[in-house]
């Protein structure tokens, strides 16, 4: 690996290399959907929040360094990782073990410090859902903007709009600016878009609440038809039932790094046991001893 270029991040899609026979088809099908060799992701917090494009310049000016203090923290260390066709993984972990940057750097919403990332095939982040929504345009025309950002022409998501105004029941809302939605209506909207696609690559972050108590068990429902039509599923959860019902592989991330892989239930059983585990005794105080 160069180290002029220590990240190395590659998208590709199906649509790619078809004319080039079936041999590669075949090989293509045999090649893991998603790769990380290596990866790592730090994140620098800069604490000077005062700081200007006016006092920049002067700076720049007086040709004065720029001395910001700033911490940083590795939120993800050395992941290697394999996923292929028809596998449903299950994440666990504690909070801040980096389950839900996982999924935002397969989402490509964070790209790696370090590492190699390959993800082939197209990819549905359920994970911030209307993330790419713009609050001026209606919510027709922000059901084809997002379709434009997953990839999809204008005429394939006009035949999706029925759909999702079926599922969200925001038919008659359609030609108002999103600005004027509620909470419930815009994340309705949001998760109608996201869930209407058939993804290669399913992202799930189950922490978000989608609108209320009947709707998530109407969206709990449509997120299983999703996930039957999907080549490969990734799911967060602190609902560990529901990952031994829906996942056949296990992941276990701690402080930012992958701890345990391999069948769900034996991933699962080792993280209760971990969790369950009686916290060590403290040592004694050696000057209370003394004493």
């Amino acid at each position: 690996m160069s180290r002029s270029s220590p990240t190395k991040t590659r998208w590709f899609s199906d649509s790619e290399g078809r004319s080039r026979g079936l041999r590669k088809d075949r090989n293509k099908a045999a090649e893991p959907l998603i790769e990380l060799r290596d990866v790592s992701l730090k994140f620098v917090n800069y604490s000077d929040k005062s700081y200007t494009l006016k006092r920049a310049f002067l700076e720049l000016l007086l040709r004065r360094d720029r001395q910001v203090p700033n911490s940083e923290f590795w939120a993800l260390r050395d992941i290697n990782l394999r996923i292929r066709r028809g596998e449903r993984i299950g994440i666990v972990g504690s909070n801040g073990a980096g389950k839900s940057t996982l999924l935002r750097l397969l989402a490509r919403i964070y790209p790696p410090t370090h590492g190699v990332l390959d993800v082939r095939g197209m990819v549905a982040p359920l994970i911030e859902m209307g993330a790419g929504f713009n609050s001026e345009l209606t919510g027709f025309d922000n059901i084809l903007l997002n379709g434009a950002m997953l990839g999809f022409t204008r005429k394939q998501m006009l035949a999706k709009v029925e759909g999702i105004h079926e599922f969200t029941g925001l038919r008659e809302f359609a030609h108002l600016p999103l600005k004027y939605y509620s909470s419930g209506m815009y994340s309705r909207l949001a998760f109608g878009v996201a869930t209407e696609i058939d993804p290669e690559i399913l992202l799930v972050d189950e922490s978000l609440g989608v609108g209320d108590a009947a709707f998530r068990a109407k969206a709990k429902e449509r997120i299983r038809r999703v996930m039957d039509r999907s080549h490969a599923v990734i799911l967060v959860s602190h609902e560990l039932n529901t990952l031994r019902e829906l996942c056949d592989r296990g992941l276990w991330m701690q402080k930012g790094r992958l701890v345990a892989d391999g069948p769900i239930d034996e991933v699962l059983d080792a993280y209760i046991q971990s969790v369950n585990a009686p916290a060590p005794a403290a040592e004694p105080d050696p000057a209370e001893v003394s004493g």
